[in-house]
């Protein structure tokens, strides 16, 4: 059986952006069980916490297993997965906005962003889960630079789709990408 943990952004929760319940009920029709989950101190996310999170919260994860993540919680979901034991295997991961440099903060954005941005990712160890991973990014995002699709083309192998005018995918209605990923 297919399923899909999704997992919400920076300030967000399982119901915050507008794509999330068109993309819950478009993965039930196609019999894929989709989990979400309210992240804690959402407001002040730290790496240790979220990650620790998953963990206790994630209760069975296979090959028929997809993560989708939103800005933050794409970052979330890599550190998930470095922490995972090396012989399990996932179908994928989908990051929407997902990032590893942020631009447009205020100063006490970039003080709650920081250690997600200068803790290394462990690429290889993420990628012993999973070879195939999409990612959706706004050609006019106020957060994420373009230049990040290369770090998810480089390091992860990443197919990358640059969608026009979506900004952080915050008021987006539907990302179809994703469904054909997953199908």
């Amino acid at each position: 059986m297919k399923r899909a943990i999704l997992v919400h952004g920076w300030g967000g929760n399982s119901e915050s952006e507008a794509w999330f319940p068109w993309l819950k009920e478009q993965l039930s029709k196609n019999k894929i069980k989709v989990y979400t989950f309210d992240m804690p101190d959402t407001d002040n996310p730290k790496i240790n916490s979220w990650v620790n999170f998953l963990q206790k919260n994630i209760k069975e994860i296979d090959e028929g297993t997809y993560f989708i993540g939103h800005s933050i919680g794409c970052q979330a979901i890599m550190r998930y997965l470095e922490k995972l034991a090396d012989n399990k295997k996932i179908a994928g991961c989908i990051f929407v906005a997902g990032w590893f440099n942020l631009q447009g903060l205020s100063e006490e954005e970039k003080e709650i962003a920081k250690p997600w941005l200068e803790t290394p990712v462990n690429f290889e160890k993420i990628k012993k889960h999973t070879n195939n991973f999409l990612v959706i990014l706004s050609n006019n995002d106020p957060y994420v630079p373009l230049s990040d699709k290369n770090i998810f083309k480089n390091k992860l192998g990443a197919k990358v789709i640059i969608k026009n005018n979506e900004e952080h995918f915050n008021n987006t209605k539907e990302i179809k990408e994703i469904l054909e990923f997953v199908r």
